[in-house]
């Protein structure tokens, strides 16, 4: 990747929104049209409409994006121009002089907002009760079209091509070697990242290890091979594949076929935005009936927000696109990752991976699971995360 003086620069960033553009916000959400809906159906054709009525009368009259922004702004913040995108990323670094760098990767319909209950235990373990011997510089990236990296000015935009960006950045922070941790397209990209260049990461840590799940009926031989209780896993990671097929790609489907359709309703609809995101924190967090029970609402809705702020509703979503259309190098790669690799399962994630899955294609060292948590672990579970991540690099440093 080619850099230049007038490009690489690293430019100091502070969230500011304009006032203008909180009260059109509050505007769009008084006039809002809503559908009708059925009686008695709950969740099974969508989000609520009594669920979501109340959710946007919080939004409209409680929540306060006054303070969300002042909790972000409390990180260093930066901008920087990479391969073409704009990359807005804060940065944290422990008051441990030698701490290990490690880059945080969100995915969709997520946000660095995700990382919020993480950066301080792992910068400052011991104000945490922690080693200080455990702690991390902390670079928490936007993927380029989401959020303050977005939107981007043209296509081309898949997990590879953010993992090398994130090898950029973090050469243009003075690292040159660090881990990765990510989950959803944050594990996509910190995978392509160890294994594009596994010269220079220390291990990836992953909450969600894609194509490790039973997409397809297993085969007597295959099951024949395993244990009783990997036999009875495959079985239900194939059970949990076709369930997740037939009901659970709608939103995926769209955004790899048609972003730019998509993007009409959700960049004029706060309630669209909303709605579109606050049924996956439904669907796929570790919780009964409410995402609430998984995630405060207020940091669901700051999340939120920043889709709705930055207008990126649908440069976010062609990930999805160039994911699917992906030739050449950008093609989903085939050869196994050679970098140490941790995998968290939280017990409500979509799809849990299989380890003799994960073994073809990944170097694993670690394979834990976790008591609770679903999809967004880092929101759900941040201790149960925050100690696993410790413990995989504490790990590597002990193995040398």
């Amino acid at each position: 990747m080619t850099t230049s003086p007038s490009t690489d620069a690293i430019r100091p960033f502070r969230l500011a929104v304009p006032e203008a553009d909180l009260a059109d916000l509050h505007d769009r959400l008084d006039r809002t049209r809503w559908p009708d809906q059925l009686p008695g159906v709950g969740w099974s054709y969508g989000v609520p409409a009594s669920y979501l009525r109340e959710l946007v009368h919080h939004w409209r009259h409680v929540y306060d994006w006054r303070a969300a922004e002042a909790r972000l702004n409390e990180w260093p913040q930066f901008t920087t121009t990479i391969d073409g995108a704009t990359v807005h990323f804060a940065h944290i670094r422990s008051p441990v002089p030698d701490a290990t760098p490690l880059v945080l990767t969100h995915g969709w319909p997520g946000s660095i907002v995700e990382f919020l209950d993480v950066v301080g235990p792992l910068t400052d373990p011991a104000a945490h009760g922690g080693d200080p011997a455990d702690a991390f510089h902390v670079v928490l990236p936007s993927i380029p079209g989401f959020g303050l990296s977005g939107p981007t000015a043209e296509p081309g935009w898949e997990a590879g091509r953010v993992a090398d960006a994130w090898a950029e950045l973090m050469s243009r922070l003075g690292y040159e070697r660090f881990g990765a941790q990510g989950g959803d397209w944050g594990a996509a990209i910190s995978r392509e990242l160890g294994r594009a260049h596994p010269d220079r990461v220390l291990g990836v840590h992953l909450n969600l290890l894609p194509g490790a799940q039973a997409t397809s009926e297993p085969a007597e031989e295959e099951l024949a091979a395993l244990t009783p209780e990997e036999r009875e896993r495959t079985l239900a990671s194939w059970r949990g594949w076709q369930a997740w097929s037939s009901e659970g790609t709608g939103y995926a489907v769209l955004q790899a076929t048609r972003p730019q359709t998509l993007a009409y309703a959700l960049t004029d609809s706060p309630v669209g935005q909303l709605a579109w995101i606050v049924e996956k924190f439904r669907e796929w967090t570790d919780s009964e009936e409410l995402p609430e029970e998984a995630v405060d609402r207020d940091r669901l809705l700051t999340n939120v927000m920043l889709y709705w702020l930055t207008g990126t509703a649908g440069s976010s979503a062609r990930i999805y696109y160039e994911r699917a259309h992906a030739t050449g190098r950008a093609a989903r790669p085939t050869e196994p990752s050679t970098a140490p690799t941790a995998v968290a399962l939280f017990p409500a994630e979509l799809q849990l991976p299989l380890r003799h899955k994960a073994d073809r294609t990944e170097n694993i060292v670690r394979w834990t699971e976790q008591p609770r948590g679903g999809h967004f672990a880092a929101m759900e579970e941040p201790e149960l995360l925050v100690a696993d991540v410790r413990a995989f690099f504490r790990q590597l440093r002990e193995r040398g």
